[in-house]
């Protein structure tokens, strides 16, 4: 072999070898329900994923077990971006058609919350809608791509109806429309059921007019709620349409008749996903609808699971009005894998918020010792761009870091890689401060907006002094109503900022750290 011969084919193993290594990298892993099993990811079109997260029924504030599902999906969509991916994340809000009981049973969800409050639906719906959103931005949850009211989508609703009488999976009873399940032999296939033994095992339907106990309605009319707030004329009468549609009809208008992700809570897998599944691929004739399924457990108390029904659930606000930062709670997430049950106890997430302070602190010595580079690092975090580390060390961080997340999302092993960067002297501070603001671009953690709030400012900055001087006011009317609870959440905010406050006989004064 003469040598150009052999330098062509060592350029071509070394383009080997560096291809292995970029796809062993990229190669995310998500553990699909649909199969029970760990699958590489693999999209329905290079470099772009649909992915349809379901939103909240905006009846009542969102608990703090609620939130956990919107963070799942947060770090999902965070980590499809940094693997280089298009996403288009969509999100319902169903603000119409929930029943109580996922199975058409009980009350309207929406229409028990306004009679109680005094109120009409839409007020209800628009009220717990901004709450809502205030609460994801708290926490530092993204945006979804595309956000769809339940309630402006029924004419899609009425129209995937259509499509599915046409295929001749419906039946009509009692003024309602019906979804014969019967007729669909996959059904169940998400949840591992059989269809023959759930309809020997089921007790006697609560809705006489089920031809099959797991049939579930496409269509209200008025035969089941005579004084039902909101209904739209139909080909069936005029009535309202059932929950399950929602989701189908919206995610197909926005993402098409197959994508990628579909994902929501567990409790979600028996029914309301399994029913979603049925009438999308009876419309549509396309198997599978969705390719993956990724689902978050629970989060659950010494009593059990949290639940709006049981009374007494923790909001995000009540954490705050306990003195702890949202960011607290996001952070006490992350410590534990999205498929297993999560523990909640306050002495828990007083050790997250301690952990968080810590990580601040590291974060700012970082920045003071960061010099000249500190404000190119985190002009660079601010825009969104990532970091290229010069040393092996760095890269090795920020390579099982990576790899943390592409195991389907394994955010303690990421946490741990965090620490592991801002903790290694063998770095510069330069080094470890760019790379733990690359890694926060998926925790979420706003470690970049932090260094904006401490310490490391200018003590003169107008802005700072007076966003801080009113805060001060508030705590000192907080606490002539004796409201001790917030005073004391304004105090430890600033602190965590880097604003430590002093009560002096003249009045309050504070000072950076």
């Amino acid at each position: 072999m003469n040598s150009e011969f052999l330098f062509i084919i060592s350029r071509v193993l070394i383009l080997f070898r560096i291809s292995i290594t970029v796809w062993t990298v990229m190669a995310l892993t998500l553990y699909n329900t649909l199969g029970r099993s760990l699958q590489i990811f693999e999209p329905l079109k290079t470099g772009r994923v649909g992915f349809y997260g379901c939103g909240p029924t905006v009846y009542n504030y969102a608990h703090i077990g609620n939130l956990r599902a919107y963070v799942t999906h947060d770090i999902l969509t965070r980590t499809l971006r940094r693997l280089g991916y298009e996403v288009t994340h969509v999100m319902n809000i169903t603000d119409v058609g929930h029943l109580s009981g996922d199975n058409d049973e009980g009350e309207d969800k929406m229409v028990r919350s306004a009679e109680e409050r005094g109120k009409s639906v839409l007020e209800i719906a628009d009220f717990y809608t901004r709450a809502f959103f205030n609460d994801t931005g708290r926490m530092n949850i993204l945006k979804p791509t595309v956000v769809c009211k339940a309630i402006e989508h029924v004419g899609e609703m009425i129209e995937l109806i259509k499509r599915i009488e046409a295929k001749g999976y419906t039946y009509s009873a009692g003024g309602n429309i019906y979804f014969d399940v019967g007729k669909f032999p996959r059904y169940g296939d998400l949840a591992l059921l059989r269809l023959d033994e759930l309809k020997a095992g089921a007790r006697v339907g609560a809705d006489e007019n089920k031809r099959n106990p797991q049939d579930f309605v496409l269509w209200f009319t008025r035969s089941k709620f005579e004084n039902q707030a909101l209904v739209w004329d139909s080909p069936w009468g005029r009535g309202y349409p059932g929950w399950h549609i929602e989701c189908s009809a919206m995610s197909i208008k926005y993402l098409g008749e197959q994508f990628d992700i579909h994902a929501g809570g567990v409790d979600h897998v028996p029914i309301h996903h399994t029913n979603e599944i049925a009438q999308s691929e009876a419309a549509t004739g396309k198997h599978p609808w969705v390719k993956y399924w990724v689902h978050n457990e629970f989060l659950v108390l010494d009593k059990g699971k949290m639940s709006k029904s049981s009374g007494g659930f923790i909001t995000l606000q009540s954490l705050a009005d306990s003195g702890y930062d949202p960011l607290d709670y996001r952070y006490f997430l992350l410590g534990g894998h999205y498929r297993s049950q999560l523990q909640f106890s306050w002495e828990s997430l007083e050790g997250a918020r301690n952990a968080r302070r810590s990580l601040l602190e590291q974060i700012r010595r970082l920045a003071g010792n960061a010099g000249g580079d500190r404000a190119d690092i985190r002009a660079k975090a601010a825009n969104g761009a990532g970091v290229s580390p010069c040393s092996e060390k760095a890269r090795k961080y920020l390579a099982a870091f990576d790899k943390a997340l592409e195991e389907d999302l394994s955010t303690p092993r990421a946490l741990a890689e965090l620490w592991g960067i801002v903790r290694d002297g063998e770095l510069s501070p330069g080094e470890a401060l760019a790379g733990a603001l690359d890694m926060d671009r998926v925790l979420g953690l706003s470690l970049a907006e932090s260094l904006d709030k401490t310490g490391t400012e200018k003590a003169g900055d107008p802005a700072l002094a007076e966003e801080v001087e009113k805060l001060i006011a508030r705590r000192g009317e907080a606490k002539k109503v004796k409201n001790y609870a917030e005073a004391d959440s304004i105090r430890q905010s600033l602190k965590d900022r880097g604003v430590v406050l002093e009560d002096t006989p003249s009045g309050t004064v504070w000072r950076l750290l």
